[in-house]
């Protein structure tokens, strides 16, 4: 089910000072992209990519209310990972499988206490 290592995305308070550190140490910006709370707040993600191609992307993030580190797991289906998985008692989801600008994405607590962002088609 678990297809690779989407990206790591960390919280940033200063987003261009995270920015001009993690390229300088050799990282690309790939992309970014800027998103609106129901309360007209706005948060910036950025996608930064490794000089080595097959590597995952390190994510940096604004978010007003997420100040810690997720990690993002590739599935190939995430709302047919999530009707396989809500059957794990074990498992608990902070959020069902919504959809987003490249797809859908699901948050699920493991049970060793481990977040996971689920990601894909």
């Amino acid at each position: 089910m678990f297809k690779r290592l989407e990206c790591v995305s960390l919280y940033t308070s200063d987003m261009e000072k995270s920015l001009s550190f993690y390229t300088s140490m050799g990282l690309v910006e790939n992309w970014r992209i800027d998103r609106a709370l129901e309360d007209g707040v706005t948060w910036t993600l950025i996608g930064l990519t490794f000089p080595q191609k097959d590597s995952s992307e390190l994510v940096l993030s604004n978010h007003p209310e997420i100040h810690y580190t997720e990690v993002e797991i590739l599935v190939d289906d995430v709302r047919q990972a999530y009707q396989e998985l809500k059957q794990n008692e074990e498992i608990k989801w902070i959020r069902a499988p919504f959809a987003t600008e490249s797809g859908y994405v699901a948050v699920m607590q493991a049970p060793d206490g481990n977040v996971f962002v689920l990601v894909g088609k």
